[in-house]
């Protein structure tokens, strides 16, 4: 382990560790899987492979359905799938780094990756890449993300599976009954959640994500609202420059006053529940839950479209991780964890899944079915990230701490600036102090 990776992941490496030896044990037994030490094999090609999937739960069932798919086609290879929330994922796998049962395959996205490669837990793929049927069908941009956030070198260690974007959904049907335009601007955002909100009758014009994952969802606004363009000025981050903290302050004000006072310990999936059986107006969250929008609402009573723009007339947005898979370099079977992912990231699956998710395909083939166009959020995200209209800020995934830090060492503190208990300059100032330190490290290691 290097020693880039700093105190804090290391405790919650070893707060985990109790918790989760039981479930690596047995979901993956003596199948040859091992510690991020462990050298591994490149094995028959054939036999049985573990794999994590990231999103456990949300996903659980177009994985299985991939995996069925998998071993119709290679009988001599089974697949074990387990589940693992996306809250939960990085704990599991940096205590299986540490104390064995890693997996042979698993998700790794652009967010975790800097930490799982840095502890020397990953398989290069650039090889099993450009030797493949997939080496040229991938996008481009989505393997330059998962390289760049690889730790430093260009190493690829992940193999794009999908691109998300953030997306603002709004019920068209309470906006119209409101007489609200549609909330293409932040000054129309903050009026439509004014007005939409009737506490007494449970009625509210947003819902914030309070609970895990809501620092992504703050930046985000942030970002939106300053018209800040990069994360770094200099060696230094933004995240708590003047502009960016008046920005928070107006966005967490929006607590109880528009939203529901449950927000406070809102993951995504409580999130997008309440806001799909409710009567809430907005919600800001990515591609992925348009599915669920759909099978609530019907597509006449909602919309999804890209971020808000800002005051200076373009839209600012900071980027979404881009998802993939990953072998684990103790894997015994190597071989057979590559040709899943192969499988995987195909053409027909990677649209199959994609379609599911609700996100934009990597595989270039899937990127072209009709199901895109006529998933509106998706192809309105697709044309926002092409037209010039946006300005992605490149969130600095290649810190091996980004993860940590822009999760479990902030959330709680994003709880406090909700409930009045931390000022929000107190907050990014703590945040930028976190970032500014890792930077310096990860820029000391790297050269």
């Amino acid at each position: 382990m290097k020693i880039s990776i700093r105190r804090s992941r290391r405790a919650a490496i070893a707060v985990a560790l109790g918790s989760v030896l039981a479930l690596t044990a047995t979901a993956c037994g003596d199948d040859g899987s091992g510690s991020g030490g462990d050298k591994g094999d490149e094995g028959s090609g054939k036999g049985k492979i573990v794999f994590w999937d990231n999103n456990g739960g949300v996903r659980t069932d177009i994985w299985k359905e991939i995996i069925a798919d998998f071993q119709k086609a290679n009988p001599d290879i089974k697949v074990e799938y387990v589940g693992i929330a996306s809250t939960e994922y990085q704990s599991k796998v940096d205590t299986a780094i540490q104390g064995g049962g890693l997996p042979d395959v698993g998700g790794v996205g652009a967010a975790m990756l800097a930490g799982f490669s840095a502890q020397n837990a990953l398989e290069p793929l650039d090889s099993r890449l450009s030797k493949s049927s997939l080496n040229g069908k991938l996008n481009e941009d989505m393997v330059g993300v998962l390289k760049a956030a690889g730790g430093g070198d260009g190493t690829l260690y992940s193999i794009p599976t999908s691109a998300n974007n953030g997306v603002l959904y709004y019920r068209t049907d309470l906006f119209k009954k409101a007489g609200l335009d549609e909330p293409t601007t932040w000054d129309k955002f903050y009026a439509a959640a004014d007005k939409l909100t009737d506490a007494k009758k449970n009625e509210f014009g947003y819902t914030i994500r309070g609970g895990a994952g809501s620092i992504a969802q703050a930046l985000d606004a942030m970002y939106g609202q300053s018209g800040i363009t990069s994360f770094w000025n200099g060696d230094k981050t933004t995240v708590n420059d003047p502009k960016n903290v008046a920005a928070l302050e107006k966005y967490a004000a929006l607590y109880k006053k528009v939203t529901p006072a449950a927000d406070l310990n809102n993951d995504f999936t409580k999130m997008v529940a309440q806001w799909d059986s409710g009567t809430i107006g907005m919600l800001n969250h990515n591609l992925g839950s348009y599915q669920d929008h759909v099978k609530a609402l019907g597509v006449d009573k909602f919309r999804g479209i890209p971020q808000p723009i800002g005051a200076s007339g373009k839209r600012v947005q900071v980027s979404n991780p881009v998802d993939g898979m990953g072998v684990f370099k103790s894997s015994k079977n190597k071989d057979a964890a590559w040709k899943f992912i192969e499988f995987a990231t195909s053409a027909a699956e990677n649209s199959k899944f994609n379609k599911a998710a609700g996100q934009v395909p990597s595989n270039n083939d899937a990127a072209k079915d009709a199901w895109i166009s006529e998933a509106e959020p998706t192809k309105l995200a697709a044309a926002a990230l092409t037209d010039g209209s946006t300005t992605i800020v490149q969130l600095p995934y290649y810190l091996p701490d980004w993860n940590t830090i822009s999760k479990a060492d902030n959330e709680p503190n994003f709880q406090k600036v909700l409930l009045g208990d931390m000022s929000a300059k107190d907050f990014l100032d703590t945040m930028a102090d976190q970032l500014n330190k890792a930077q310096a490290e990860w820029k000391e290691q790297n050269g």
